[in-house]
């Protein structure tokens, strides 16, 4: 019994001894780092900035009353399209009583006195017929009786024109009829049948009845952040995204930097527009916002590869060039490079198409155990 124990302890031992051996073995081996490969290719690089704004028509015109009143038609309502010269609504006038009793007291005064020049311009023609009187005197009849005449006319249009904002003479002109200034789409109609208007004067901008816009000619109106403004210059391309339209890009041309920023949320924002070429079958709505992407500079069918393959010494970049795959194996080449996008980069010289690189580590997943279950 005794022999066989020690017979036990002894193959323990040595199983002990020799795992050891091979578990410092194991350790001392070299580890064998794989890595992803990426290949050298030709393509095209660009370095953009995304500026982020909206897109509006370049002028929104405010339709104006040319007289106070209280609106009693409306025509139009925002979307509709509008030529130049449509009625868009109509204003009731309310007359001031003084106003309106002194147009009235105007026609009698008018009246009673074109009357009177009436009946002496007819006795004085039958006179004149028979050379009772003279030509000379005649002609002074004459001249009193259109001069009465005028005036009781004039006043009639002065009351009709106090009281009802309109005359026989401007009635094709009337303003009480808030017409269209240009050709456009309307954005928005601010007044009701009720709404009480004034007039633009010197005192007061008006009410505004109507905003017109050309739907055609559109601006994006964005901001750019002062490490970004240096690099654009009016007459720049640039491709704008709209949110409400995914799928479609359109191009624009950039017309204005502001020469002025503003601080906003701790940085110096510039304002800029752009042109937006609008092709005939989208329609835009004023207020889409959108995005802008400005290419700075540009690269044309040039060596590229994976910005994250370029390593640094110092000033001096290098990439290891993969001369056998299994196992593999690398050689540090220097290249020179150029324009990055911040994902692909230019290699100027260095290397040839289709050279394997290495790129990123390949990290062994470790084996997870099984959990063994608890025993409740």
């Amino acid at each position: 019994m005794k022999k066989i124990f020690k017979i036990a302890l002894l193959v323990i031992v040595v199983a002990g001894v020799a795992w050891t051996f091979w578990f410092l073995w194991q350790k001392s081996r070299p580890v064998v780092k794989k890595y992803e490969i990426e290949e050298a290719k030709m393509g095209n690089i660009e370095k953009r900035s995304v500026a982020t704004g909206k897109v509006e028509p370049r002028n929104e015109i405010l339709i104006k009353p040319q007289m106070s009143g209280i609106i009693s038609e409306v025509y139009k309502e925002a979307g509709d399209h509008v030529n130049a010269g449509d009625v868009i609504a109509k204003i009731k006038v309310i007359p001031d009583m003084m106003s309106l009793n002194s147009a009235e007291s105007r026609v009698s005064r008018a009246e009673i006195a074109y009357e009177q020049t009436k009946k002496n311009y007819e006795r004085d023609t039958k006179l004149y017929a028979d050379k009772v009187i003279s030509r000379e005197e005649f002609e002074k009849t004459q001249l009193q009786y259109n001069n009465e005449k005028e005036e009781f006319s004039s006043a009639k249009d002065n009351l009709s024109l106090t009281r009802d904002g309109i005359s026989a003479k401007t009635k094709t002109f009337s303003n009480t009829l808030v017409r269209s200034t240009i050709t456009g789409t309307i954005l928005d109609v601010p007044i009701k049948v009720g709404n009480s208007v004034i007039q633009s004067n010197n005192f007061n901008d008006g009410t505004t009845i109507a905003t017109v816009a050309n739907m055609s000619d559109m601006l994006f109106v964005g901001k750019l952040d002062e490490t970004e403004v240096g690099k654009i210059k009016v007459g720049m391309p640039m491709d704008i995204t709209i949110g409400a339209l995914q799928d479609q890009k359109l191009n624009a041309i950039l017309e204005y930097v502001s020469p002025k920023g503003k601080e906003e949320s701790g940085a110096i924002m510039f304002e800029m527009k752009a042109a937006v070429k609008v092709p005939t079958n989208v329609f835009i709505r004023a207020g889409y916002s959108a995005n802008a992407e400005i290419v700075f500079s540009k690269s044309d069918n040039v060596l590229t590869v994976p910005e994250s393959c370029i390593e640094f010494g110092g000033d001096t970049a290098f990439v290891y060039v993969m001369t056998k795959k299994d196992p593999q194996t690398f050689v540090k080449k220097q290249v020179k490079i150029g324009l990055s996008d911040g994902i692909k980069i230019e290699v100027k010289s260095g290397l040839k198409a289709k050279d394997k690189i290495r790129a990123a580590e390949i990290l062994e997943k470790k084996k997870e155990e099984p959990k063994k279950e608890e025993n409740q």
